[in-house]
């Protein structure tokens, strides 16, 4: 079997793959440019790709009998067209739960406790020269009883609300797709979970239900002092009504997803004048080496299977 890996940098060079050698011959690119897939696929019968797309034209002038993707969303294949070459494709779910969601409290801690602000006020000399034990001119606050809403309750957004109730807050939520019927928390609209909610987490998938759910007519209603996080897919936000609420009004943001990746330099986030209310995070929530780790282990469980 030759096996191509497509966009090797995007799995981390800390993680070992060379669990992909025992199922055949592997080549391995740091990245592929699109003009270069169909000649770096022509030869292989399974390719690994992350974010590289593999279409028509690439399928077209290879021999590929397998694809599997080295992430959860599919949209970078096209899925019709391998099925009607009878191509097997298979993505990885699940394997980034505990890692999204450590990111995103690392967000909200960041924005409750003030570290940054402390942190710089020892850094700087200021507590040395102090004639009082202890400075607290920054107010931080406590997670508990505050009203955590999260738009999104699949595996992530679950495992979110446990780790939220856990910090004795209240969990509601929002169903994208008005076809949740999980009892264990409160349903409520997207409007009262906006206009209610001290902390809001988006773990949702973009699709035409959620494309700019969060724009500037809803956002607007945002509680004041409220923490905005979006760890699911840019494009559920829009991002030019972001910049201009967080300039406009008192709201925290944590952000490690943009409609466009890597950002462009146009993108309206990195213009925001009140830049200590923004957290902008390279899509990294995905990222522990745990969750990297697991990721390689079940791309080369479905190998595994595909040979058998």
């Amino acid at each position: 079997m030759n096996i191509v890996i497509l966009d090797r940098a995007s799995l981390g060079f800390d993680i070992d793959v060379s669990i992909f050698s025992q199922f055949g011959n592997v080549t391995s690119y740091d990245l592929t440019k699109e003009n270069e897939t169909k000649e770096r696929i022509k030869n292989a019968d399974i390719v690994l790709t992350n974010k590289v797309y593999v279409g028509k034209d690439e399928i077209d002038n290879s021999n590929i009998k397998l694809i599997c993707i080295t992430a959860t969303g599919m949209n970078n294949v096209d899925l019709e067209y391998a099925k009607q070459k009878n191509i097997v494709v298979k993505n990885v779910a699940g394997y980034s739960t505990s890692s999204v969601v450590q990111v995103g409290f690392s967000m909200i801690f960041h924005f409750v406790t003030k570290l940054n602000y402390y942190k710089n006020y020892v850094d700087v000399g200021n507590w040395q020269k102090s004639e009082l034990f202890t400075h607290i001119d920054k107010p931080f606050f406590e997670l508990d009883k505050k009203r955590v809403g999260i738009i999104g309750l699949g595996e992530i957004g679950r495992n979110f609300a446990k780790k939220a109730i856990a910090f004795d807050c209240e969990v509601v939520y929002y169903s994208t797709s008005g076809k949740n019927s999980n009892s264990e928390y409160k349903s409520v609209s997207l409007d009262e979970l906006l206009k209610t909610s001290d902390i809001i987490s988006i773990h949702a998938p973009l699709n035409e239900q959620t494309a700019n759910l969060l724009n500037y007519n809803n956002m607007k209603n945002l509680k004041d002092g409220a923490i905005l996080l979006n760890l699911g897919r840019g494009g559920i936000i829009n991002e030019s009504d972001l910049a201009k609420i967080i300039d406009e009004k008192e709201i925290y943001c944590g952000i490690d997803v943009v409609s466009k990746e890597p950002i462009e330099e146009s993108n309206p986030l990195l213009k925001v004048k009140n830049k200590e209310r923004l957290v902008l995070t390279p899509h990294i929530g995905w990222a522990s080496i745990e969750a990297r780790t697991r990721l390689v282990q079940m791309v080369a469980k479905n190998i595994e299977e595909f040979l058998k």
